[in-house]
């Protein structure tokens, strides 16, 4: 019996792995080509005489709100002038950065084809907006990608900082368009926000198949272990403390908001990373997607109650 058990494995494996190799296939013949329009170099070489050409060329990226005269002296600006220097520097070949897009949009293609590839447009936001998605566009502020340790970002909380990254930028644009495409929960439950949540990155890990899980949840490796590591008594906390079905908004501040660290008000706490609601959620769209014959975009619309209960989620 244990011969004829282990050889069913090794088969339903073998087909798991053939079925996935043809899949990753037909991802990679679709076609997309995606080349950085790189705004942030075009408005660093622009004079103040050739600065109403560029407002032709990109109005959008010229907010009404100020005058040309503002726009003017931002030519000159002097932290504008290093925020252009040092993005030239880390992003002086962005291949890498084309081919993760490139990849990413195949695998949205490939589940929503109705969704087309957006303009990517590279710019410089003073470290505030990291990307900024719409139907037909997609904007991408580099200076929020020059790496941790750089020392603009000296001041900025740990947890914030450690993903200024390159590599976080197909994570971050993934995340954008999950936000996007998932509609909000009509309740207001614990329960209800971290399958909202758990949506999300089940999406991005779809999305980004070749990406790091740990990656695709913000973390580092050392956290993402610490959440599997304790995923039984992160569900255990949640169950007794009767958070599932509370509307307590605290939860979101102390479990699913950006943080350092999760708030089980416990000694350990500063041990923990941050948003640890938001990994349950996950398991629980996970539990539900691989307990059910069910597609990608049926899940997406499904409700959390109905999600929760046929997930039978138990770590």
């Amino acid at each position: 019996m244990k011969k004829i058990l282990g050889i069913i494995l090794i088969l339903v494996a073998f087909v798991a792995c053939k079925n996935d190799a043809q899949l990753n296939l037909e991802i990679a013949a679709i076609p997309v080509d995606i080349t950085i329009d790189r705004f942030d170099r075009l408005f660093a070489a622009t004079t103040p005489e050739e600065l109403p050409i560029l407002q032709n060329k990109y109005p959008y990226l010229f907010s009404q709100r100020y005058s040309d005269e503002f726009w003017v002296a931002k030519l000159s600006d002097t932290l504008q002038k290093e925020l252009e220097r040092e993005v030239d520097i880390a992003f002086k070949d962005v291949a890498q950065v084309e081919g993760d897009l490139e990849l990413l949009y195949k695998h949205i293609q490939y589940y929503f084809p109705e969704t087309s590839v957006p303009k990517v447009i590279s710019i410089i936001t003073e470290v505030r907006n990291k990307v900024v998605l719409t139907d037909s566009l997609l904007l991408i502020g580099f200076d929020n990608y020059l790496g941790e340790d750089h020392y603009f970002y000296e001041g900025v909380q740990t947890y914030k900082a450690k993903n200024f990254r390159k590599e976080q930028i197909d994570v971050d644009v993934a995340h954008a368009f999950a936000k996007a495409y998932i509609t909000r929960p009509k309740g207001a439950t614990f329960l209800d926000q971290i399958v909202y949540e758990g949506k999300q990155l089940y999406l991005a890990e779809v999305l980004l198949s070749q990406k790091s899980t740990h990656e695709i949840f913000s973390y580092t490796a050392d956290e993402y272990a610490f959440a599997e590591a304790n995923e039984v008594n992160i569900w255990e906390f949640f169950v007794s403390s009767k958070s599932l079905y509370s509307t307590d908004k605290k939860l979101a501040l102390r479990f699913i908001d950006p943080a350092p660290f999760s708030k089980f008000y416990l000694d350990f706490d500063n041990e923990t990373p941050g948003r640890l609601g938001r990994y349950i959620g996950y398991k629980i769209v996970a539990s539900y997607m691989n307990k059910n014959d069910i597609p990608l975009k049926t899940m997406l619309l499904q409700d959390a109650e109905t999600i929760f209960n046929k997930a039978k989620y138990k770590p």
